[in-house]
C-alpha cells in the first residue's frame, strides 16, 4: 500500500516547501492539493460536507504555484491536483501549466480533476453547470491531443481549436496520468474512457469499495489503479482497502500553521511506518 497527503494549501496554513519537505522525510509517496479560485459572496450551492463552507475554500493557493514549490525542494514525492477544476480554467493554458509542472518535477506530476459542486463558481468562469460534466470530457481530450501531438487540434462543442503547437510535452509517456475524482456513474465512466486512476472521497467503508472497483474495471476493459482522496482517521482500515484492491490511500492533513502541521504530520507518519 502506498500513502500520500491530501490537503488544502492557504496562505494562513503552512508554506508549501516546509510542506513538502515534511512530507518526505516521513515516507509520504505523494501530495495532492485542492484548488479554488474563489468563492462567491453569495452561494446557493450546499456545501458537500455540510454546514457552513470552511474557511480553507476561501483562501486556497494556486495549485500549480504550490506544486512547483514543492517539487523544487524535493526528489521522489508525487505532486499532483486534488482536484483541478479543469471546467473552470482554459484548456490550452491548462495542458501547459500540467507539463510544466511534469518537466520541473522530472516527471512527478499528477492531474487530478473533478467537475466541481459549487455553481456560482462556475458561472463567475462562463461555465455552464448543467454542461461542465460534458466540457470536462471534451477538455480532457483536447488535453491529451496537446500533450502527445506535435500539432494538436480539436474539434468539440464546449472545446474548439485549429492546429496548434504547444510545448513543453509530459516527461511521462504517453502522458501525465489522470486522476479521475467522484463516485457517481458519470464519474466512473470518464475513469473508464479516460482516466488512467480512479480517485474517489474515503466516504464510505473500505468493504463497499470493492464492489464498485470491480465495476469499473469491467466498464473500462483494463485494470485501472485505485487511489482514496482524503483519508480522515487516525487508525484506517488498510487491509480492508488492499482487499478493495486499493493501490494508495491519501490521508488528510488539516491545514494548520507550520508546528501544528508538522505535529499532525508526524501523527500520520505512524501510519506509513
Amino acid at each position: 500500500m502506498k500513502f500520500g497527503l491530501s490537503t488544502f494549501i492557504t496562505d494562513r496554513g503552512i508554506q508549501p516547501a516546509d510542506l513538502g519537505r515534511a512530507a518526505e522525510e516521513r515516507g509520504f509517496d505523494s501530495i495532492f492539493v485542492a484548488e479554488h479560485s474563489h468563492i462567491p459572496v453569495r452561494r446557493e450551492s450546499p456545501y458537500p460536507g455540510g454546514g457552513d463552507l470552511p474557511e480553507i475554500y476561501y483562501r486556497t493557493l494556486d495549485p500549480f504555484v504550490a506544486l512547483s514549490a514543492i517539487a523544487a525542494v524535493t526528489e521522489r514525492l508525487i505532486v499532483g491536483t486534488g482536484v483541478a477544476l479543469v471546467i473552470q480554467r482554459d484548456t490550452i493554458h491548462t495542458a501547459k501549466e500540467v507539463a510544466t509542472l511534469d518537466l520541473v518535477s522530472g516527471g512527478r506530476a499528477a492531474f487530478g480533476v473533478g467537475a466541481g459542486w459549487n455553481r456560482e463558481e462556475m458561472r463567475n468562469h462562463g461555465t455552464d453547470p448543467a454542461t461542465r460534466g460534458a466540457r470536462l470530457d471534451e477538455q480532457l481530450r483536447a488535453i491529451k491531443e496537446i500533450w502527445t501531438k506535435d500539432q494538436a487540434e480539436f474539434h468539440g462543442k464546449h472545446v474548439d481549436f485549429d492546429p496548434i503547437f504547444a510545448w513543453p510535452k509530459p516527461v511521462q509517456q504517453p502522458h501525465v496520468p489522470i486522476y479521475v475524482g467522484g463516485e457517481g456513474e458519470r464519474a466512473r465512466r470518464r475513469v473508464a474512457e479516460l482516466g488512467d486512476v480512479w480517485l474517489p472521497n474515503a466516504t464510505r467503508q473500505p468493504d463497499d469499495l470493492a464492489g464498485a472497483i470491480a465495476s469499473m474495471r469491467d466498464e473500462a476493459g483494463r485494470d485501472i489503479p485505485v487511489t482514496i482522496y482524503g483519508e480522515r482517521s487516525l487508525t484506517p482500515d488498510i487491509d480492508a482497502y488492499e482487499r478493495a484492491g486499493v493501490e494508495r490511500v491519501l490521508l488528510y492533513l488539516p491545514t494548520l500553521p507550520r508546528d501544528e502541521s508538522l505535529r499532525h504530520l508526524d501523527k500520520l507518519a505512524q501510519i506509513v511506518s
